[in-house]
């Protein structure tokens, strides 16, 4: 086969390139080309099937198509010291093999599978700082080597002892308020270090962890992942590695290395086994170093359908009657973690099609949807929600989605769109919902206005849910009943059930599920608004109407198995 440089094949077609490469002729490609017209499979695939040509030249000219070179891996070795250059981790999730490396020069070639795992390569660059050079090699020979060098994976343990007694970590961490920028970001591009923080993300993603906490106190360094609402601790590095591990971070997120007295946002996007991972930087300085908060986005496992995010099905006919409206606002509310952004995207996701023209306000944008114009809400700039609001009644919208209604400008300005004709979803942070409306009254909103403008407030929060391979029933205690307001006589004929026992992180809980309470305006309502009635008013109002609250909600799936007591007590109110 002709030897053709992959400069000299990048964007050519795939028979141009095989042709060049000498591994077909022109006639077996136009053969293969007026079969392509009957049989939508690729041309590569055509040829090998006719025999014309092999699947590592189909390979080699796809890597050459790319840009890149292919490479025979038949009897490659590679060292100790190349094969350590990347975690067994990373190697993996990644698949790709290192082949070469010069930790002076920070420069690492690696092998991969497929041309198009790009992201692998712009990955590891940001994970590890190093300038990575990739070339393409069989599929069947890269798993091989993956399971020939990293077939033990190696624990965080491993790494944190390697790292404990190297001095130049100590001295950078007892160096206090004043900083060595060389020191800081040579410990910052340490392998090690990079090691070591790629396990703690990779162990997050894998664990479904939310949030992950790296929080320096005065004689420890302590790790903490976010999952399903509640926080488990990691293996604890020594307190030393903090500014190392804190000053990698920074480097990834872009954000100064050397400010350590001012907090600081910033931003990580990764690609892990294919999906596409947002995290969310944001570092505060404290007595004892800086504590850093990852929020972990994983866009593949945000649910945004309305019948998968846990409305029952009247909760649900509701809903869709509420956001199908041609005007109003509709406001979803609850603590900051109570799912309700993934309520708000799910309503969006419904309503957006081409007919719809649909604007959102957010800070941040959390997740990046199709046929959507998403605003990123800027504070420094001067772009509140107040001012993208205005922006967005001059953009002729159908829908307008507003992050979170902050003061009485903003408020006014939701009013606005909703009487010129617009549907308007938003939050606010109240107990339930009709706390929202005194919430909004309490911000300067006229009475007359929110009557005019209010079609519904949903309030919601997020309860763990049990594994349902290990729960196991049990009889409730008295007291537990009475958190409840509930009696053993009441409760005799149901099953109530707790986390069974469970080595997984969780301990028996699996997941979590939403509980809603949902309140339509209705004439009566609007007129106890226009009385400014109290929030016990208005609740004693839309309980008589139907209105389930979450206490309620939790009641049912407490009957029905899916949660415990102990979890609906902790998210909801008792009942007054």
């Amino acid at each position: 086969m002709a030897t053709v440089q992959p400069s000299e094949l990048k964007g050519r077609k795939l028979g141009r390139v095989l042709t060049k490469m000498g591994a077909v002729t022109r006639e077996q490609v136009h053969e293969a080309l007026g079969i392509q017209k009957t049989r939508r499979v690729p041309i590569g695939q055509l040829l090998v099937e006719l025999g014309y040509c092999s699947q590592p030249q189909v390979d080699a000219a796809l890597a050459g198509q790319a840009g890149l070179e292919y490479l025979d891996l038949t009897g490659v070795e590679i060292s100790d010291e190349v094969r350590d250059s990347i975690p067994a981790e990373n190697a993996r999730a990644y698949q790709v093999v290192p082949l070469e490396y010069n930790p002076k020069g920070r420069k690492l070639k690696i092998a991969m599978k497929s041309p198009d795992n790009f992201r692998a390569v712009d990955d590891l660059r940001l994970l590890m700082s190093f300038d990575v050079q990739a070339v393409v090699a069989n599929a069947d020979l890269i798993d091989e080597m993956l399971t020939k060098y990293y077939s033990k994976s190696e624990s965080m343990m491993d790494v944190v002892s390697a790292l404990a007694e190297d001095s130049k970590f100590s001295d950078i961490a007892n160096r206090g308020a004043s900083i060595d920028l060389d020191a800081v970001m040579e410990a910052a591009e340490d392998n090690q270090v990079i090691k070591l923080l790629n396990l703690v993300l990779l162990q997050a993603i894998k664990d479904r962890a939310s949030d992950i906490h790296m929080e320096p106190f005065e004689h420890e360094f302590k790790i903490r992942y976010r999952i399903d609402g509640v926080l488990y601790e990691m293996v604890p590095p020594p307190k030393h590695l903090g500014p190392a591990i804190t000053s990698r971070i920074k480097v990834m997120a872009g954000l100064d290395i050397a400010e350590r007295r001012l907090p600081q946002d910033g931003r990580i996007e990764l690609s892990v086994a294919g999906n596409p991972i947002d995290l969310r930087v944001a570092v505060l300085p404290t007595i004892y170093g800086e504590s850093v908060v990852l929020r972990v986005l994983d866009r593949s496992n945000v649910k945004l359908k309305l019948d998968k995010i846990g409305f029952r099905e009247e909760e649900l006919t509701k809903f869709r009657a509420l956001i199908k409206r041609p005007n109003g606002i509709v406001v979803v509310t609850g603590p900051t973690g109570s799912g309700k952004t993934t309520t708000l995207y799910a309503a969006l996701a419904e309503l957006n099609d081409i007919e719809t023209k649909i604007l959102t306000a957010e800070d941040p944008v959390e997740y990046d949807i199709d046929g959507l114009c998403q605003v990123q809400i800027n504070d420094e700039v001067g772009l509140t929600f107040a001012k993208a609001l205005r922006s967005f009644l001059r953009q002729d919208p159908d829908v307008i989605l507003v992050g979170e209604i902050r003061d009485l400008e903003t408020a006014q300005i939701a009013v606005q769109a909703s009487l010129t004709g617009h549907l308007v979803l938003t939050t606010l942070h109240t107990n339930d919902a009709p706390s929202s409306i005194i919430r909004l009254i309490d911000l300067g909103m006229e009475p007359f206005l929110l009557t005019a403008t209010i079609e519904g407030v949903i309030a919601q929060r997020l309860v763990r849910t049990l594994d349902p391979t290990v729960k196991e029933p049990y009889i409730p205690s008295e007291e537990e009943l009475m958190e409840l307001n509930l009696r053993s006589e009441q409760t005799k004929d149901r099953t109530f059930f707790r986390p069974g026992k469970s080595r997984e992180i969780g301990g028996g809980y699996k997941g979590r599920m939403a509980l809603f309470e949902i309140m339509d305006m209705d004439d009566q309502m609007r007129e106890l608004v226009m009385k400014e009635a109290s929030t016990a008013v208005l609740r004693e109002h839309a309980r008589r109407r139907g209105m389930r609250s979450l206490r309620e909600s939790g009641l049912l799936a407490i009957y029905e198995g899916i949660t415990t007591i102990d979890e609906v007590v902790r998210e909801t109110l008792a009942e007054e």
